[in-house]
């Protein structure tokens, strides 16, 4: 497949090295322009281009940067392009280590990908944000091995979630529905599943556990697992 890429940091790259070792052709892309990208290319094997380019090279196409750098995106990014060429969100809220402050995103009336579908203009697949980069690139194994790791997948549409999900299993990750985008928070920072790599049967009976609507007490448990997440990660950066 043609594999667009916006977004050239750890799990963009990543994804570039799994997905170009695949035979896959890769474009990725970052803000600074193609030019910025030549240690990248030479890492991955994918070949950088604009933004634009990458938006536009895709069977899928993978948004992969910062959230509060979503609404910096070209309001037409994907204008003109099919509606069942899939768009990955593998975003998270990080307000305390990188992005401030939401109120939007703290209410928990929206969850981190309806924000990233508001802001795109095109409805999106979750997917690859509750896995560390590296274990993207060392930790797939083929179907039905011990020990291989569940990815869950959220979105709306049936189809272009089918795609996603197709390709989370060629990767080497067992992929797992997880409903609509709306119930993406179960795969959200500070909850069970962040990072954890849990296999498919377990995945699954945890999403069974948390049902599909998030209660007031869940959400407050998750912002401060995530918060105190957050500041060990900064302590650490600073020792």
């Amino acid at each position: 497949m043609n594999i667009g890429i916006i977004g050239a940091g750890h799990i963009g790259s990543a994804l570039a090295v799994r997905l170009v070792s695949l035979g896959h052709s890769v474009h990725i892309a970052n803000s600074r322009g193609p030019e910025t990208l030549q240690d990248v290319a030479q890492k991955t094997g994918a070949k950088p281009v604009t933004i634009q380019e990458a938006a536009r090279h895709g069977d899928i196409v993978v948004v992969t940067i910062p959230l509060k750098n979503i609404p910096q995106l070209p309001k037409d990014l994907f204008a003109g392009i099919a509606a069942d060429v899939p768009v990955i969100d593998t975003s998270n809220y990080y307000p305390i280590l990188r992005d401030g402050h939401m109120p939007e995103l703290e209410s928990g009336d929206l969850t981190e990908s309806e924000w990233v579908q508001q802001h795109l203009g095109r409805p999106v697949i979750k997917v690859f944000n509750n896995i560390f980069a590296e274990h993207i690139r060392t930790k797939g194994l083929p179907k039905g091995a011990a020990g291989r790791i569940a990815l869950p997948v959220a979105g709306d549409d049936a189809g272009t979630k089918q795609k996603v999900m197709a390709l989370v299993e060629e990767l080497g990750f067992d992929a797992v529905d997880d409903g609509s985008l709306h119930e993406s928070w179960r795969q959200q920072p500070g909850t069970p599943c962040y990072g954890a790599d849990l296999p498919a049967d377990q995945l699954r009976e945890l999403f069974n556990k948390l049902g599909p609507q998030r209660s007031e007490a869940q959400h407050a448990e998750y912002l401060a697992n995530h918060a105190r997440l957050q500041r060990e990660m900064a302590e650490k950066g600073s020792t």
